[in-house]
């Protein structure tokens, strides 16, 4: 029987081998992730060949603005789909409903409300998203994000909705949702960008047309009655409690996502400022920018399977914890960690043996210039890559066990107290380079960092399960 059929699917949670669960939901997470990441990737792949390298640029200046969306998409979908699965797991059905129910309005609200403040600003945003003066990546910023905002909606009810659907225990549902969309953007990125001659606008339509494919989809599953739980709209009724619940559960991800896109307008701004020195060209900052949205291609397409693996090991770590099963919650733990370090290590071998066979499939025809940076940038910034993995699991640990300011701190550690400290000293010292080089130290500082939190709350949950072995031997 598939998951999608099941009467009560959450309760194999807390039952099932901890393995096997990991395996069965991470693979459609993973899946999921990869493919979602092709909506950016492949937008980047038929720009930089359709177009030029300065639209490819253009693509990494709008970057901030989009990632802001996501964050919001998180906080609001990852906040929702962990008070799921822990009420789920307290058998606390109609508490999971009504986060359900809370989740789709905030997605839809917030949507609306940045496609209206994005055309009511698009200028100011524009100025501030760290293009040079007389930079020709500009125009195709502009030309892509004015029609990506008519998406803004569909975007985040798609993104949203698909941790909530996970939460229930329906990660295939999820996994299609993720494949309708990115299948659709992968046909439709062609046929605009070179049939019909549309540049960045083509993608820009591929993009959103994929997005609403996504959204309608798993509204509808979660409109109908093979849900473990279901939306009621008519019953619904806001809840300031439960939209704090949410708000502390999403925290972690949202405030990552967010800091990410602090980082990458201060990365645009600084490619931009030491670009052409270190280019010794006059379009220097924007090459720099497209080297940087390569590199930055191929950073996501590693770091998917990682969060992937982490989202299909969060309904099992929340539902557990919930049944208070701590056995159970240090094994999925621990594999997780197995797991995400694999991709890790994966990621950094093929970084760093063929970076220029991967900057060729986004620009064959690159400038010198461009085939020279974005190789040596690749290999610079993925240094300490085998060490991200347990840092991205052990920060969603500590959602889970109720101590979200931790996994905040951690979170921000390597994207913001580390990193960009890194980014303005190692770029006023070294420049261009510097710039890249801050990102190896600030994994290696939140590697240790956070090594040494787990220690602590691992020992905590042996604590947990020691006493609850005690009780089941008592009783």
């Amino acid at each position: 029987m598939s998951d999608s059929t099941r009467p009560d699917a959450a309760s194999r949670l807390g039952t099932e081998s901890v393995g096997k669960l990991l395996f069965r939901f991470s693979l459609p997470a993973i899946t999921g992730m990869l493919v979602n990441a092709l909506y950016n990737v492949v937008d980047r792949i038929f720009v930089g060949r359709g177009v030029n390298e300065y639209a490819l640029g253009g693509l990494s200046l709008v970057m901030p603005l989009m990632t802001i969306f996501m964050a919001f998409a998180m906080l609001f979908g990852v906040g929702a789909a962990n008070m799921i699965s822990m009420r789920l797991g307290q058998g606390r059905r109609h508490d999971a409903e009504n986060a359900l129910n809370h989740c789709l309005f905030l997605l839809t609200g917030i949507g609306i409300l940045f496609f209206v403040l994005g055309f009511i600003f698009l200028e100011p945003l524009l100025s501030i998203l760290g293009a040079q003066d007389e930079s020709q990546s500009l125009d195709y910023a502009r030309r892509y994000i004015k029609i990506i905002l008519y998406g803004a909606p569909f975007a985040m009810l798609g993104f949203g909705f698909s941790h909530c659907t996970r939460a229930q225990g329906f990660p295939i549902i999820t996994m299609i949702s993720m494949l309708l969309g990115a299948g659709m953007n992968t046909i439709l990125d062609p046929i605009f960008i070179f049939g019909f001659g549309w540049g960045v606008e083509g993608a820009a339509w591929a993009t959103i047309i994929s997005q609403a494919s996504s959204a309608v989809w798993i509204i509808s599953f979660n409109l109908g009655k093979k849900a473990v739980i279901r939306l009621k709209l008519r019953s619904f009724k806001p809840s300031l409690s439960i939209f704090r619940q949410i708000l502390a559960f999403g925290s972690a991800q949202f405030m990552l996502q967010f800091i990410m896109s602090a980082i990458q307008l201060l990365y645009n701004t600084s490619m931009g400022k030491y670009g052409a020195a270190a280019l010794g060209v006059a379009s220097g900052g924007d090459i720099a920018l497209s080297g940087m949205n390569i590199v930055n291609s191929i950073l996501m397409l590693i770091f998917m399977p990682i969060f992937g693996i982490n989202q299909g090991a969060q309904p099992i770590l929340g539902y557990n914890y919930g049944a208070k099963k701590f056995d159970r919650v240090m094994a999925a733990y621990f594999r997780a960690i197995g797991a995400a370090t694999i991709f890790c290590v994966a990621g950094f071998i093929m970084a760093q043996s063929i970076p220029t066979i991967l900057v060729k499939l986004f620009a064959p025809q690159g400038s010198a210039q461009l085939l020279s940076f974005a190789p040596r940038a690749m290999r610079i910034a993925m240094l300490m890559m085998p060490l991200n993995g347990f840092q991205i699991v052990s920060a969603n640990m500590f959602v889970v066990t109720g101590r979200p300011k931790i996994s905040i701190f951690l979170t921000t550690l390597r994207q913001c107290i580390a990193l960009i400290p890194g980014i303005l000293i190692f770029g006023y010292v070294w420049g261009l380079y510097g710039v890249v080089a801050a990102t190896p130290v600030a994994d290696g500082l939140s590697f240790i960092l956070t090594s040494v939190m787990v220690a602590f709350e691992l020992k905590k949950l042996k604590r947990q399960i020691g006493e609850m072995k005690a009780q089941a031997v008592s009783a």
